[in-house]
C-alpha cells in the first residue's frame, strides 16, 4: 500500500526539503503552504499522515489540526521552531500525534513517520476487523495471544508466562482499572490471600515494556485502586 502524506508548511525550502525525503522512501506526497490549502487537499484526497508547521499565514497548524480532527483520524506530526513545553502541550492537546522541532535531522523525521503510520495501519485494520481476535495493540505497544509474543515499538520483549497473562488481562480493556486483587483472581485463579506477588510482576513489566519505569506511558497505577493500560490516542 502506498501512503499519501501531507506536508504543511509555508517555507518554501523546508516543505520541498520535506517532500524530497518522503518521496525517496516511497511516500505519494502532497503539499500545502497553509492550513487552508491542506484543507481543500483533505476534502480531495486520503491523507494518512500530516505534517504541519505551526506558523503559517492564513490558518496556521494549531487551527487546522482542531479542524482535521472533527472528521478525520490519521496522525498529525506537528513540527515547528518552536521548542517551549507550552507550544508542545498545546499541539498535542489539540490533537496532534508526535511533536518534531525544528531543525530536525531527516532520519529521525522519516523514522516518526514510518512508526506512526504502522500504528495507523493496525488502527484501520481493527477499524475494518481485519486485524485477527489475537493481537492487541495500544500504541507502540502489541502482544499477539496465539504466538505470546510482546513488541514495542516492533522490538520483541522477552516476558515470563503470569507477566503475560498481566498484560494479556490489561490490554483486553485499555482504560479499565483493575484490582490488585482482581488480577490475582483473573491471572491465578484463586482467591487473592496476597496481592504483594501482582506488585512485584507489575514493577517488572514496567522494566520490560516502559522507556521509563518512572514515567510510565503504558501500565499505570491508579493510586488506592488498581492498575491499567493506558488507552493511547491515534
Amino acid at each position: 500500500m502506498q501512503y499519501n502524506i501531507l506536508v504543511v508548511e509555508d517555507e518554501l525550502e523546508i516543505r520541498e526539503a520535506i517532500s524530497i525525503y518522503l518521496s525517496t522512501q516511497g511516500y505519494n506526497v502532497f503539499q500545502a503552504a497553509n492550513g487552508q490549502a491542506a484543507l481543500d487537499i483533505v476534502d480531495k484526497e486520503t491523507i494518512h499522515l500530516a505534517i504541519v508547521d505551526i506558523m503559517m499565514p492564513i490558518m496556521d497548524g494549531i487551527e487546522f489540526t482542531k479542524t482535521v480532527r472533527q472528521n478525520h483520524e490519521f496522525p498529525i506530526l506537528i513540527l515547528s521552531a518552536k521548542s517551549e513545553d507550552i507550544d508542545k502541550i498545546n499541539g498535542l492537546n489539540i490533537g496532534a500525534d508526535d511533536y518534531v522541532t525544528k531543525p530536525f535531522v531527516p532520519m529521525e523525521l522519516m523514522a516518526r513517520v514510518s512508526s506512526h503510520l504502522r500504528r495507523y495501519q493496525k488502527f484501520l485494520d481493527i477499524k475494518t476487523g481485519s486485524q485477527p481476535s489475537s493481537l492487541y495493540s495500544v500504541g507502540g505497544l502489541e502482544i499477539n495471544v496465539d504466538t505470546k509474543q510482546v513488541t514495542v515499538e516492533d522490538k520483541t520483549v522477552k516476558v515470563t508466562p503470569i507477566e503475560f497473562k498481566i498484560l494479556e488481562l490489561l490490554m483486553s480493556y485499555p482504560g479499565k482499572v483493575f484490582s490488585a486483587e482482581n488480577i490475582y483472581e483473573s491471572v491465578w485463579g484463586e482467591d487473592a490471600i496476597s496481592t504483594d506477588t501482582v506488585m512485584v510482576h507489575i514493577r517488572n513489566l514496567r522494566e520490560k515494556i516502559e522507556f521509563d519505569p518512572k514515567k510510565p506511558q503504558y501500565l499505570k497505577v491508579v493510586w488506592g485502586v488498581g492498575y491499567k493500560i493506558e488507552k493511547q490516542g491515534h
